[in-house]
């Protein structure tokens, strides 16, 4: 293998501290364009850990019939939600990187930079750990925007690290972080931000809390993630004082004809919206989601609310993902300093060479 030449110093645009955060989110398209959402789309389910077929039998599926069909119809649903910055998914976060940033700085009183990385699209995780290294950065902590740990998004953040690393001779200190779906912090900031919008507009009947859904099958082999989004609802149903009755959970984005984790968002909004004869109001969050993005914009705020309605519901009202709440950023400050925890932050150690080995 031949290993790409390193810099033997670092970039003028360094930051002096020896130590980063990767901020890992799933990704999204340059533009609503199909043009743009069809190499988005093929990075994405081309992914191993997404899709988990042999890829003699995916392939021919994969580029005879979903990319010469799905990325015009993504395209227009990413239209009804493009902001004038750009995908939201993008926007939030980069400013969440930003902002973490800035708390970590708050609270530990030396800089540690926060770079936003893309699992799929850009910017790319190894671009990003190219250029953390060029800054002399040699301690980085890979920060998933997922609270829930799934092979299908978490592992596969992993995967693309190391597939960084294998053309990289002198590494930095890697660390990696698992899941935070029951963090004290997190599960605040998700119950402050339902109270928020209690206090500006009423209490529905019911809250529902709508996860990303993964293949049944993911669970029987060992992934904790169904586990893990119980565990957040259940602490933040108890956070809130809600009863049995006043909330439910469902998994959604269902793709393709494998059994998928139930209940499933779009049967349990007919049901809702049906349930004692109609005219019942409902709260939707999805608490799997650090920022807002295709999945809870479009999926849930437009076609959700259409489902729920035209099933006989009555209110139906979206609670924003986290996004850029300042309860938020502070819990995942503490969240990345934990990890941190033994690592200098401070200015990288001249002593420690950043050259080739």
């Amino acid at each position: 293998m031949a290993f790409r030449p390193e810099p033997t110093s670092p970039s003028s645009s360094s930051t002096g501290a020896s130590t980063a955060v990767l901020w890992c989110n799933l990704g999204t398209p340059d533009a609503p364009t199909a043009q743009a959402v069809r190499p988005y789309l093929t990075q994405f389910l081309s992914d191993p850990r997404v899709v988990e077929l042999p890829p003699a039998l995916w392939r021919p599926i994969l580029h005879g019939i979903v990319l010469r069909t799905r990325p015009a119809r993504s395209a227009a649903k990413y239209a009804s939600i493009w902001l004038p910055e750009g995908s939201p998914l993008k926007v939030w976060t980069a400013r969440q990187a930003g902002l973490l940033g800035e708390a970590l700085l708050a609270q530990g009183g030396q800089p540690v930079p926060v770079r936003e990385a893309m699992r799929y699209g850009q910017p790319a995780i190894g671009a990003q750990l190219d250029a953390l290294k060029a800054d002399g950065v040699q301690r980085v902590l890979v920060l998933p925007a997922y609270p829930q740990y799934s092979g299908t998004t978490t592992a596969s953040v992993v995967d693309a690290v190391n597939h960084w690393c294998r053309d990289v001779r002198r590494l930095p200190e890697l660390r990696f972080v698992a899941d935070y779906h029951d963090d004290p912090g997190y599960i605040d900031a998700l119950a402050a931000s339902v109270r928020r919008h209690w206090q500006a507009n009423g209490r529905a009947d019911v809250l529902l809390m709508s996860f990303h859904g993964v293949p049944e099958r993911t669970v029987s082999q060992g992934d904790p993630y169904a586990d893990q989004c119980l565990a957040t609802a259940r602490l933040l149903a108890a956070r809130l004082q809600l009863t049995p009755t006043q909330w439910r959970v469902s998994f959604q984005s269902r793709f393709g004809k494998a059994r998928w984790l139930e209940p499933a968002t779009e049967a349990t909004l007919r049901e809702l919206g049906a349930a004692h004869g109609g005219g019942q109001s409902l709260d939707v969050m999805c608490p799997g989601f650090t920022s807002d993005c295709l999945e809870t914009l479009e999926e849930i705020a437009i076609e959700g609310q259409h489902t729920f309605k035209a099933a006989g519901g009555g209110a139906f009202r979206y609670i924003p993902c986290l996004n850029a709440d300042a309860g938020w950023i502070a819990a995942l400050a503490r969240i990345a300093q934990r990890h941190l925890a033994g690592w200098p932050l401070g200015p990288a150690d001249p002593a420690q060479p950043s050259g080739p080995m």
